[in-house]
């Protein structure tokens, strides 16, 4: 697949996609939507990817959904997009969705104004750091609509109840101090620093790390978020442990530290994840 509202640049193993609609501040549309889920199906395939940083072009990160269709933009009965049942699928959702279910660490690097599903599809990345200059607003009470994007599972699990409830009650538009204090962003950068930062981490994600346990550790962590008991999380360790403890990965992890040398390991995300792998489509543990 082409992209024409995004890049895909991969660059020493890291994997930078950006939001390329420069001249309308990024604004997301359902071209966007389609690209992106397109590229995390594409990275999740390419072994030579271990990282993904997510940025915007020119001076925003994202100024949320594109307003080109005025009054009727969230009207989807309107725009014949509802199916039989009288739903529509929520696009923002859609790629959250799919970020939730990457194989590959993800860093947000926030350049600048990020607002609606500008700031939620940051959600289910695993760090976001943001440019001094950002601005941040769940501005979904100031146009009459509501929390999209997964944002009320995932922003309440990030921040606290609270403090999400404080942002989604006011809509208001605050700085990347207070999304700093907020504990929203990990740290605040100035603009021309921001991608280094960025890369500085996927860089720390990536060297002397073995694919498939990220790939895996990623998942566990991100899943337990929604457990209703820690023996949820026994369950699936216990599996890991077990299975992954007979994998050559394993081998060369404890040979290498034994050895005093660099791992050097060779199971891929693409072909060698465990048996039991995705286990939560299971619908019992065995």
């Amino acid at each position: 697949m082409s992209y024409d509202e995004i890049l895909y640049e991969v660059d020493d193993q890291i994997l930078t996609i950006t939001l390329n609609r420069p001249d309308k501040l990024n604004a997301f549309t359902t071209v966007m939507r389609d690209e992106l889920i397109d590229a995390f199906d594409r990275a999740d395939e390419d072994d030579d990817i271990r990282a993904i940083i997510i940025t915007g072009a020119g001076r925003a990160f994202c100024a949320g959904a594109d307003l080109g269709k005025g009054k009727e933009t969230f009207n989807y009965k309107a725009q014949g997009r509802m199916d039989d049942s009288g739903l529509h699928r929520d696009g923002g959702g859609r790629v959250t969705l799919r970020m939730y279910e990457s194989k590959k660490p993800i860093i947000g690097a926030i350049n600048g104004p990020a607002v609606g599903i500008g700031i939620t599809m940051t959600l289910p990345m695993d760090v976001r750091l943001a440019s001094e200059n950002a601005k941040i607003g769940f501005v979904f009470s100031r146009r009459g609509i509501v929390p999209e994007a997964c944002s009320s599972w995932f922003l309440p699990r990030l921040v606290g109840i609270s403090q999400a409830l404080q942002w989604v009650y006011s809509g208001r538009v605050f700085s990347a101090q207070e999304a700093l204090e907020g504990k929203l962003v990990k740290s605040l950068h100035a603009p021309e620093d921001l991608l280094d930062a960025a890369r500085a981490i996927a860089k720390d994600f990536i060297t002397d790390t073995a694919p498939v346990s990220v790939a895996l550790c990623r998942q566990m962590l991100w899943r337990m978020t929604g457990a209703d008991h820690p023996m949820e999380a026994h369950k699936v360790d216990s599996r890991g442990i077990a299975y992954m403890g007979q994998s050559p990965d394993v081998a060369e992890g404890v040979s290498s530290f034994l050895e005093k040398r660099p791992a050097e390991f060779t199971m891929k995300p693409s072909v060698d994840m465990p048996d039991y792998y995705p286990w939560w489509e299971e619908r019992k543990f065995e």
